[in-house]
C-alpha cells in the first residue's frame, strides 16, 4: 500500500499573483511545504492532487517538479513515480561545511562594520526569539531563527548573499526542522544566538566566529544519532512482503 505515503495537499498553501508565473507560485508552494516538512521524506508526490488543490494545469506543476528535482528536493525515478527526497548526511555535512564558511565570514564583517543601527535590529531579534520561547511557538522560533542569520549577512552590504546560502544549504535547512522538538533545543539555541549577539555587539570578532562555530556545530552530531535512530528519513527503506 503506497496510500499512506502519498501527500496530503491541503497542506499546499495558497500563493498570490505577485509571487510570480503558476509555475512559480506552483514551486513556493511545494516548496514550502517540503522544507516544513509537511511533506516528509518518501512521500509521494502525484500531479493531479497538486493541480486540483492549486487551481492549475499539468504544464506548470511539472516545471516546478523538475526544478525541485534539480534542488534535490525531490526524485524523479522512472517506472515508480516521484517522491521527496530522503535526507542525505553526505548532502548535509557539505551544506553545514558551506554555510560555516560564510556565516563565519559574515560574522567577522558585520562586527567590524556594525552601526548602531544594526545592533538595534539585532537586538529586537533576539527579544523576538525570547518571547516566543516563552509562547512555546516553536514554529515561530525556528521563523525567527532563520531571520536572525538572513539579517547577519544583509548586514555584510552583499545583495546576493542570503540567497546563496539559502541555495547551498536546502538540505541543513528542512533537517533542521527534525531537531526542534528535541527537549531544550530551542533554549540551547537561543543561548547559542544570544553569545553571538553579545560578541558582534562588543565588537569582538574571534569570539564571533568561535561562538557561531559552536552553534553551528551541534547540526551534525545531532543529526548523526538521528539517522541512527530514525534510519527511515535517510533513505533506509523497509523490505515489506
Amino acid at each position: 500500500m503506497t496510500q499512506a505515503h502519498d501527500i496530503d495537499v491541503t497542506l499546499l498553501r495558497e500563493t498570490a499573483a505577485s509571487e510570480g508565473s503558476l509555475a512559480q507560485r506552483v514551486y513556493l508552494s511545494v516548496k514550502d511545504a517540503i522544507l516544513a516538512l509537511d511533506f516528509p521524506p518518501g512521500a509521494n508526490l502525484r500531479k493531479a492532487p497538486i493541480c486540483e488543490r492549486l487551481g492549475v494545469s499539468r504544464a506548470p506543476v511539472s516545471e516546478a517538479i523538475a526544478r525541485l528535482a534539480a534542488e534535490g528536493l525531490v526524485d524523479v525515478v522512472p517506472q515508480s513515480g516521484t517522491h521527496v527526497s530522503y535526507f542525505s548526511m553526505s548532502e548535509i555535512r557539505e551544506g553545514v561545511f558551506l554555510r560555516e564558511a560564510l556565516e563565519l565570514a559574515t560574522v567577522a564583517k558585520v562586527t567590524r562594520d556594525l552601526t548602531e543601527e544594526q545592533r538595534k535590529k539585532l537586538s529586537r531579534s533576539m527579544r523576538l526569539q525570547e518571547l516566543l520561547i516563552e509562547d512555546e511557538d516553536a514554529a515561530g522560533f525556528y521563523q525567527a531563527d532563520e531571520e536572525f542569520h538572513s539579517l547577519l549577512m544583509a548586514f555584510t552590504g552583499f545583495q546576493r548573499l542570503p540567497d546563496v546560502a539559502q541555495t547551498v544549504s536546502l538540505q541543513v535547512r528542512r533537517a533542521r526542522l527534525l531537531l526542534l522538538p528535541t527537549p531544550g533545543r530551542i533554549s540551547e539555541t537561543l543561548e547559542e544566538h544570544r553569545a553571538i549577539f553579545e560578541a558582534i555587539a562588543a565588537g569582538d570578532e574571534r569570539a564571533a566566529q568561535t561562538a557561531m562555530r559552536h552553534h553551528l556545530g551541534q547540526l551534525v552530531p545531532r543529526l548523526e544519532a538521528l539517522h541512527t535512530a530514525k534510519p527511515e528519513l535517510f533513505g533506509t527503506r523497509q523490505t515489506r512482503a
